[in-house]
């Protein structure tokens, strides 16, 4: 696997046996507006979509690299709008789009640091001034599991929390304060600390964060 930041050709060939888990948290979403204009970023197979369209918003939009995961969200969610973008992405939506972004479990599918803001510096652009940007994703383990593995890639990958999992991906746990670095051109809003199971259905902390795009000028 040449580029680690598009790994969609594993995601083609997961796409019907994976589970993701990271909770949409809904009081981060009631100030938004039932009709506002969602993009749910790296949406797999249209959960957190779902979990959107029973808090009663109506504008959602999904968008994800691997083609399988896109026909796996039309499958389970005929109704609603899916689309297979570009990875790393040069987005297929005006400046100023959306009202809200959200980005579940993604990051700690894209390794590397570039990509990471390239893809955080596009939604930004999509993104209405004022508008939300949700992240969830995935914190450094400290249990030995976690440790032995991320000791053992650092050297091949150039960075500690980047690991291999045993049936082909290449994965990232971050810092806490990366999420700050990264987040860095929006206003924090609010952040919490949750447990999630990964995709693999292991034990795992993780972080949320909510930011808001400054109002231009």
């Amino acid at each position: 696997m040449t580029d680690l930041d598009n790994q969609t050709s594993y995601w083609d060939a997961v796409a019907t046996t994976k589970r993701f888990t990271h909770p949409l948290h809904a009081p981060w979403t009631a100030t938004v507006r039932r009709d506002a204009a969602i993009l749910d970023y790296g949406c797999g197979y249209g959960r957190t979509m779902a979990d959107l369209a029973e808090l009663g918003f109506t504008d959602l939009t999904g968008v994800d690299s691997s083609a399988g995961m896109i026909g796996a969200a039309r499958t389970q969610h005929p109704t609603m709008r899916f689309e297979v973008v570009d990875a790393p992405p040069a987005l297929p939506f005006a400046d100023a789009s959306f009202d809200l972004a959200v980005l579940f479990a993604v990051l700690t599918c894209i390794p590397g640091d570039t990509a990471q803001r390239r893809l955080i510096d596009e939604l930004g652009r999509t993104l209405k001034p004022g508008g939300l940007l949700y992240v969830s994703d995935l914190l450094l383990g400290d249990d030995a599991r976690s440790r032995e593995r991320y000791d053992r890639f650092a050297a091949a990958h150039g960075a500690y929390g980047v690991f291999e999992t045993s049936d082909g991906a290449v994965c990232r746990h971050h810092r806490a304060e990366h999420f700050a670095t990264l987040l860095d051109a929006f206003e924090v809003q609010d952040s919490r600390r949750i447990g999630v199971a990964t995709m693999n259905g292991n034990a795992a902390a993780g972080i949320q964060v909510l930011v808001r795009k400054l109002a231009a000028g």
